[in-house]
């Protein structure tokens, strides 16, 4: 590479470089702020993943949730919890499956899955156990008009200012499995899994 490719590697790497040093958030608790936070819905993911005749996992997401988070640094254990998830804009990678997902049932018989025009998911925590940056989150989910219990593993994986809105921002990890048969959601059990394990990337803005 001769002299003047040199320079200008340099001149585009050097900021580039600067850009990835500077990412604003990090994890620190001693950044998160006692109040109660709204889910960023463009930035917050649920993903599920089942297995499909035992031959591999098929996955898809449910984007645009809504909700809360309630959180005293100083008394982790009464943080609070409450997120709906708009179920009929559930996203996968087949036109075909995602249609089947919310086809109605034929002749008046219930939907193999949701339906059409499903109710929203929604998970209220109820109690929340912290160690550290890690957090079980036990509350009741309701998906397809039945609720049942479960508990989420979950990790801070940041806090910090949105550099575009200036919003204080605290992000979440978490991950649970439940079983789809306990939801009312039965359709081509021994061919399709009935563990469905979820995977969430969730962001509260302040």
């Amino acid at each position: 590479m001769n002299k003047t490719l040199t320079i200008l590697a340099l001149a585009v790497a050097t900021p580039l470089a600067a850009q990835s040093s500077t990412t604003p958030g990090a994890v620190d608790t001693s950044h998160v702020e006692a109040g109660t936070y709204s889910v960023d819905a463009g930035h917050t993911l649920v993903g599920w993943r089942v297995n499909h005749f035992g031959f591999n996992d098929y996955f898809g997401i449910f984007g645009d949730s809504t909700g809360t988070l309630t959180i005293d640094p100083a008394n982790l254990s009464t943080a609070k919890v409450d997120i709906t998830i708009p179920v009929g804009k559930v996203t996968t990678a087949s036109a075909g499956l995602t249609n089947h997902l919310l086809r109605p049932g034929k002749d008046g018989k219930a939907a193999d899955f949701f339906g059409a025009e499903p109710a929203d998911a929604r998970f209220v925590s109820t109690s929340v156990v912290a160690d550290g940056l890690t957090a079980d989150i036990t509350g009741n989910l309701t998906l397809n008009g039945v609720t049942k219990p479960v508990t989420l593993a979950a990790e801070l994986t940041g806090v910090g200012d949105n550099p575009f809105n200036k919003k204080l921002t605290v992000g979440f990890e978490a991950t649970t499995s439940i079983k789809r048969s306990e939801f009312g959601i039965g359709y081509g059990l021994g061919l399709i899994g009935d563990e469905v394990e979820l995977d969430i990337s969730v962001a509260f803005e302040k």
